[in-house]
């Protein structure tokens, strides 16, 4: 049975630090397009048409566009390819995964007074997967000398050796615990092992005397980032459209990292390789908030303008830590396979992120009833996330330093003719970070047909995308190289549609 340690923040400042990143505060910011296949098909271009559940999650206004109640639900295949290139070695993983993505309705409220100027109230509820984070990379290569001793050795100097000769591991912080997981390991050495006051390390000679370092990092990523949209709309004459939504968000989110090195060095005995593996379970909840407006020009020509709030989280974690070693002869002949497990969950306080606001301005023309175009621009400035609790001095300091301004950009066309519709759309968004190289900019386009049968409609979209990002082996600072890994987002929806 699992154990569960609940550690103050005061005492787990550096378990914090290091569980949470400029990298984490960066996911759970970014929404990724997901929503109906229509939604999906066009790019996400609806921020001046609304007339689509998904629409409102852009611009609250769009559910005034409606004039029957109306539901959808949506199912998504999302398959992820992740090609990996790290110190010239080059490897390929697949992610597939099938999900109820979205599901929601409008329901319209026309005034019985036709000589009113407010036409109508709409009331809507959806609810989006906004972030589908379910993923696997993998990487490997020979490093020339990045290697396990930097991080271990980077926390255990300064340690006392009858701390790690004596604690256990419960009763460490998390800093004195990664120097308690690499001296078991014996990735380490003291520099005087007959001094249980002894500071001083020196990494294994075995690593010393390594002739470059073949290592495997593996990452496996789970969960998602939800959204639930309360949203209340009205039409005011026949041009103005209003909205508001009050969302709530959810969190669920598992990465597990698995990181291997092989020595290679001449010597019979000592160590051999490392396998470092780390859990962390994300979880917890948030609250937002939208406003935004559609105005008819003319019958044809039509903007929009919406404003998302911050999204204010109250998150927590889950870690797990393991190192297994191989070290011949190490604790007496015959002696080689050394496994710490401490078997031991711990649990942080409740932590508070704010993630940026985000203006979509929007602008669409309409052929009648034989088509449409449509663009979306959109601005979140990432710099202006921030871990709102205590502890997070250094991280934030990190985002002022490497986040900036995005700009964000989709446009979207649909043909009809008769009962079907043809739909496209091509999608760019900016690198959240200021060095593009650690995330690149994102490029994207998608199709899609729909299908109406009555007062149905079933819809199907083909949606890809592409983005180049540096991973870190480690989630730390200790290496000078990471993994280059280009993604490629393949994904499948599937909508249907009901008017009443």
């Amino acid at each position: 049975m699992k154990k569960y340690i609940l550690f103050a923040l005061t005492t787990l400042t550096g378990a914090t630090l290091h569980a949470q990143t400029v990298a984490d505060a960066v996911r759970y910011s970014n929404d990724n397009m997901n929503g109906t296949a229509r939604f999906r098909g066009m790019s996400g271009a609806f921020g001046a048409l609304g007339g689509d559940v998904s629409a409102l999650m852009v611009n609250p206004a769009g559910s005034a566009v409606f004039n029957y109640n109306s539901g959808t639900v949506s199912l998504t295949n999302y398959n992820i390819n992740n090609n990996a290139k790290y110190y010239g070695t080059g490897t390929s993983r697949n992610d597939n995964s099938f999900e109820l993505n979205q599901i929601g309705g409008v329901w319209v409220f026309n005034n019985i007074n036709d000589q009113a100027k407010w036409k109508k109230i709409t009331l809507g509820l959806n609810y989006e997967n906004t972030n589908n984070l379910d993923n696997s990379i993998r990487s490997r290569g020979i490093s020339p000398q990045d290697n396990l001793s930097d991080y271990f050795l980077a926390y255990a100097q300064g340690v006392p050796l009858n701390v790690l000769d004596n604690a256990f591991f419960d009763e460490l912080n998390y800093a004195d615990q990664q120097a308690y997981l690499g001296y078991n390991a014996y990735i380490f050495n003291p520099v005087n092992a007959t001094d249980p006051a002894n500071t001083s390390y020196i990494a294994s000679p075995n690593i010393t005397g390594s002739n470059g370092y073949f290592q495997e990092h593996s990452i496996t990523s789970n969960g998602f980032n939800g959204k639930i949209a309360l949203n209340f709309a009205t039409q005011y004459s026949n041009w103005l459209y209003l909205g508001m939504n009050l969302n709530l968000h959810f969190i669920d989110h598992t990465t597990s990292t698995s990181f291997f090195e092989e020595y290679n060095s001449p010597a019979a005995t000592g160590l051999q390789s490392v396998r470092f593996n780390n859990e962390l379970y994300t979880y917890g909840g948030g609250f937002s908030l939208n406003v935004g407006a559609i105005a008819k020009v003319t019958e044809a020509f039509r903007l929009g303008l919406s404003y998302e709030s911050p999204t204010w989280y109250n998150l927590q974690d889950e870690i797990r830590q393991s190192i297994v070693s191989e070290c011949v002869n190490c604790n007496g002949p015959g002696s080689r396979i050394f496994i710490t497990d401490p078997g031991l969950t711990f649990i942080t306080e409740d932590y508070s992120l704010r993630t940026p606001s985000k203006w979509t301005g929007s602008a669409a023309y309409v052929f009648g009833k034989t088509g449409l175009l449509s663009i979306d621009a959109a601005l979140k400035d990432y710099n202006t996330a921030k871990f709102t609790s205590n502890g997070f001095g250094n991280v934030n300091a990190e985002i002022d330093d490497q986040l900036d301004v995005a700009a964000e950009i989709r446009v979207g066309g649909e043909l009809r003719y008769k009962n079907v519709s043809l739909r496209g759309g091509y999608r760019f968004e900016q690198s959240p970070y200021k060095n593009s190289r650690t995330i690149g900019d994102l490029h994207g386009f998608s199709t899609g047909l729909g299908f109406a049968f009555g007062n149905s409609r079933l819809d199907l979209a083909y949606s890809y995308f592409r983005r180049t990002t540096d991973v870190d082996p480690l989630n730390s600072s200790f290496f000078n190289s990471n993994a280059r890994v280009r993604g490629i987002n393949n994904n499948i929806t599937l909508s249907y549609t009901i008017d009443l």
